[in-house]
């Protein structure tokens, strides 16, 4: 299985750079992908985001410093929550749809057929399919930073006594733009891994059916194994730079 994935990895990785490039195909997946996950990704980063940092806030109250809790909201939402909140949807609801998209395909026997025509399944299919994840995790992880700052705000100024003025100053005290742009980096890597996850197990479906449901399942599982895997390691690297 893994040596199959690294195949479909390795050969996604060389049609990008080929031409000719589906644009279409590729900003129909984009919106395709985009229309299944900005409403979960807003569900669930409003009281993610609020359960965090009202925890957080906690600590900072017992010690005195609960107007820094625009730090503490900065660094949670902006290191983690953001990619973690993309992981959770893109995986669950982006792969998934691809997988079973591309899994109906190869049971009535389409990517066959375009085999026999002389197209290639990955340069047609599978590269739009990917770009598109990666594209639409990086406007997911804005989506919920934006929303994580503004809910933090409202949350630690309204219910739990934090100063407007304070907040907002102490929001750039611990994060900048590098973190800015590892929370971005780390969105992207996620969608990549998604959408790479949910192309190779739907071609590769088998049993008809039946086969496309279990697929369906293993893509939700191997995502969330490979991402929060992605994760621990691109957070542990970027920690010790």
């Amino acid at each position: 299985m893994f040596g199959d994935f690294y195949i479909t990895a390795w050969e996604t990785f060389r049609y990008m750079f080929k031409r000719p490039v589906q644009w279409r195909e590729f900003l129909h997946q984009a919106w395709f992908i985009a229309s299944v996950s900005i409403v979960p990704t807003l569900l669930m980063s409003i009281p993610f985001c609020v359960m965090v940092i009202f925890q957080i806030n906690l600590i900072l109250s017992e010690i005195g410093g609960i107007d820094l809790s625009g730090s503490g909201a900065g660094v949670a939402v902006i290191r983690e929550i953001g990619p973690i909140v993309t992981v959770l949807v893109v995986a669950g609801a982006g792969a998934t749809a691809i997988c079973a998209d591309l899994g109906s395909r190869k049971i009535r026997e389409e990517l066959d057929a375009t085999e026999v025509l002389g197209i290639d399944p990955i340069q047609r299919l599978v590269v739009p399919r990917v770009l598109a994840a990666t594209v639409v995790a990086l406007f997911l992880n804005g989506l919920v930073t934006a929303v994580g700052i503004v809910g933090g705000y409202i949350f630690s100024v309204y219910l739990q006594g934090a100063t407007p003025g304070q907040f907002v100053s102490s929001l750039s005290l611990l994060t900048g733009t590098s973190d800015l742009a590892i929370g971005t980096l780390k969105a992207a890597i996620f969608g990549l891994l998604s959408g790479l996850v949910g192309c190779h197990l739907g071609i590769r479906v088998k049993g008809g059916p039946k086969g496309v449901g279990e697929a369906v399942n293993q893509t939700v599982v191997v995502s969330f194994i490979l991402l929060f895997l992605a994760n621990s390691v691109i957070t542990t690297l970027t920690l010790h730079s």
